[in-house]
């Protein structure tokens, strides 16, 4: 078993009662969504986009490295007949091109597989990403930096698609409102 799969099972079997949520960026933008097509929720932990899209009525493939995480989308998932979700390791796993009409990560940052994330991506498909910053307020997320965003770094790394939303707050202004540790983009597909 990997070490980061130990990690993840760890941390998603003290979590079995907890309620899920989706991400800022997929729940405030929802209303983006297409009415139809097939969705990707890449590192879904225990599905809180994989649901969400779901209840829009796309099809969803919901990919974690964790097998607990996964057995837990798959017990609450009665109703949303709609998710497939897999253990799938996405760093021995090749996303097929053109394949998806949005794409969901949060919380997670493996900049190598950003050209395949874009590449899986339809004409006119979305991508929906929310991960930490280096500019943090609170001590939530990673400490190492190889998983935190620079500054401006998310509309850099989807440079090739056209941002519809980009939120980055940083340390600007009163740091107790607003979003913080956190960029967010939502970036459309438009041509291959």
């Amino acid at each position: 078993m990997l070490t980061i799969q130990k990690k993840w099972d760890s941390i998603y079997q003290k979590k079995t009662s907890s309620p899920i949520k989706p991400s800022f960026v997929l729940a405030h933008y929802s209303h983006l969504l297409p009415k139809h097509g097939l969705a990707l929720d890449l590192a879904c932990g225990q599905g809180g986009n994989s649901f969400l899209l779901a209840e829009h009525g796309l099809q969803v493939d919901a990919w974690d490295i964790s097998p607990i995480a996964i057995n837990q989308i798959k017990k609450r998932q009665q109703k949303h007949q709609r998710i497939s979700a897999n253990v799938v390791d996405i760093n021995s796993r090749k996303i097929p091109p053109q394949s998806y009409d949005v794409i969901v990560v949060s919380r997670f940052l493996e900049r190598s597989l950003i050209p395949d994330l874009i590449h899986a991506l339809k004409i006119d498909g979305l991508m929906f990403y929310q991960t930490f910053t280096q500019e943090k307020i609170s001590g939530s997320g990673p400490s190492n930096p190889l998983y935190l965003l620079k500054k401006g770094e998310l509309l850099n790394l989807f440079s090739s698609l056209v941002p519809i939303i980009y939120h980055d707050e940083g340390l600007i202004g009163d740091t107790e409102q607003g979003i913080r540790d956190e960029a967010l983009l939502i970036a459309q597909r438009l041509s291959f």
